[in-house]
């Protein structure tokens, strides 16, 4: 074969297609015109979206859908700046992500030239690695060093600096080797021990979490329980890692958690982390078990050496990659039998759940409910639907209430950001268009990123958009009648018409004010065929599933 001499932007280009990479996400600039220009003959296909923010979080929905990096190219300064919301949430979700960014001439360095950032500083702290490609002759090297950092130990998000002049500059096309992911497997003293420890507890329970997860290693976690009679919490927006019908599923460990839920891991003899870091939201603020003095037996299982005893002080800390555990878990089984003591344990954690899970049966204000609404869409929805959002109250609905049974079926942000439902499902769309894409959204959500309904629009992704609307920032006015009654500041929200706004795109758009419109409205927006929004208005009381704003101000 002969050598050809090629442009930097070609050989980013082709470093990515060995990669086996078919899709990436964008706002093109002119900062890296040469890898555009280079796209024009690839087989890659690019979505450019409408704001690198949200070009950034499809990626990352990307790269959690898939297990693979996320691919976005932002230009520099304020794209960049734009983009860092979604490097934040790929690193609070350990999700594989890598952000190319055009950069100034290298030799303009260091004079505060046109849109000069120095990213090492800014993104320095968020991303697992960032780094400035300064010739032409490293970009082979460095693209296949930003796989391996991005989908190795606890995946993450890398930054690759492109400088125009590496981009404009040339160097000789070479053989590209892909990274290929590598397993860490536990070892059989370390899965003895863990079975062990499990036959001689009376109430464990295991909390799965993290990343690096896919459907065969998910069948053999449930099949391992099964066999060991072991209750399986998923930590918080990881819901979809168990099938939440299965007799053994004990509910999420998240915001609102359910008391019983809390009370059987605190009262645990052992609980098992598996996969994930147990952080913030789902430790309960680090009090759930504590830190260096846990009350109940640990034993903490992650793919990154770094993140076994960071925190946590285990009993047993196993150094493993999800697949790798999962297929050394499937090749034991107990060696007595089951105690009736675990058998009740299993039952209650179970049943327990389903009470927690059941919708309200008593109206809440308004003449639109919301138990209705996730009835029909149990009722109507394949199990394989994917369901996205963001942040605010009205996520509880989707959390508290919806049964995922299926991997690969939830795109939710435990980073917690407001705007990530929207282009997730665009993401989630573009990835698997034979599978129904619901997002759910918030007024105040929505507005973050609702100008990429016409990146949905433009790439013909079907998803069909629920927009709840109370007209306000519903969860911080819910914080300020706990915490500031009577002193309610700037969180009403004066809001478009947006069926208005879904029209003008051409999309499908129905305003549901009644529970009852709702099914008609649904069956409607799906057969469409086209990006779909229903705009549900909601009472502005309804602002929990349990309690009014008049009760919650009133501290009943």
């Amino acid at each position: 074969m002969t050598a050809s001499i090629k442009s930097g932007g070609a050989l980013i280009v082709d470093a990515l297609e060995a990669h086996g990479v078919k899709q990436l996400f964008c706002v093109p600039g002119e900062s890296y015109l040469e890898v555009l220009d280079a796209l024009h003959d690839s087989s890659i296909v690019a979505t450019s979206a409408r704001q690198e923010g949200g070009a950034a979080m499809m990626a990352e929905a990307w790269g959690k859908l898939h297990g693979t990096p996320g691919i976005c190219f932002v230009t520099r300064g304020p794209g960049a700046t734009n983009a860092s919301a979604g490097i934040h949430v790929a690193q609070q979700d350990s999700t594989p992500m890598i952000l190319f960014i055009g950069q100034i001439n290298s030799q303009l360095r260091h004079r505060e030239a046109f849109q000069e950032v120095d990213y090492g500083r800014y993104l320095g702290s968020m991303a697992k690695w960032v780094a400035e490609i300064d010739s032409p002759d490293r970009i082979i090297e460095m693209v296949s060093r930003a796989w391996s950092v991005a989908t190795s130990g606890r995946p993450g998000p890398v930054v690759l600096v492109l400088p125009e002049d590496t981009l404009s500059g040339t160097a000789i096309s070479t053989k590209i080797k892909p990274f290929e992911v590598l397993e860490t497997y536990p070892s059989s003293a370390d899965l003895q021990h863990l079975a062990h420890l499990i036959e001689q507890a009376n109430k464990p329970i295991i909390i799965m979490g993290g990343s690096r997860w896919d459907a065969d290693s998910v069948a053999h976690i449930e099949a391992f329980v099964e066999r060991f009679k072991v209750p399986v919490a998923c930590s918080f927006r990881r819901q979809m890692l168990f099938n939440h019908n299965h007799p053994n599923y004990a509910g999420d460990v998240g915001l609102g958690i359910n008391p019983d839920l809390k009370s059987a891991i605190s009262d645990a003899d052992l609980v098992i982390l598996m996969g994930g870091r147990f952080s913030e939201v789902p430790s309960q603020n680090y009090q759930l078990l504590g830190v260096h003095d846990t009350q109940q037996q640990l034993i903490h299982i992650h793919a990154s050496a770094e993140e076994l005893g960071r925190v946590y002080r285990a009993d047993l800390a196993i150094h493993a990659s999800p697949k790798a555990l999962a297929k050394g878990l499937s090749q034991l089984s107990p060696t007595q039998k089951t105690t009736p003591e675990r058998f009740d344990h299993l039952a209650r954690c179970h049943k327990n759940y389903q009470n927690w899970s059941s919708l309200p049966t008593e109206a809440h204000p308004g003449e639109v409910q919301m138990p209705a609404i996730m009835a029909h869409l149990a009722t109507s929805l394949p199990k394989n639907a994917i369901i996205t959002n963001g942040a605010g109250n009205y996520a509880t609905w989707i959390h508290r209430f919806w049964k995922f049974s299926e991997y690969g079926t939830q795109l939710a942000p435990t980073s917690g950001s407001m705007g990530y439902g929207l282009p997730a499902a665009v993401a989630a769309k573009m990835a698997f268009p034979n599978k129904t894409v619901i997002a759910f959204a918030g007024d105040g959500c929505f507005q973050m990123t609702m100008q990429e309904f016409g990146t949905a629009v433009q790439e013909n992704a079907a998803i069909v958009l629920l927009v709840i609307d109370n007209g306000m920032y519903g969860t911080i006015r819910m914080h300020q009648e706990l915490h500031f009654p009577d002193r309610i500041s700037v969180t009403n929200l004066v809001n478009p018409d947006f069926c208005a706004l879904a029209k003008a795109y051409g999309a499908y758009a129905f305003q549901v004010t009644n529970s009852d419109q709702f099914p008609q409205a649904l069956s409607t927006a799906i057969a469409a065929k086209k990006p779909a929004l229903i705009h549900i208005k909601l009472d502005p009381q309804a602002l929990t599933p349990s309690k009014t704003l008049n009760q919650i101000r009133d501290g009943a």
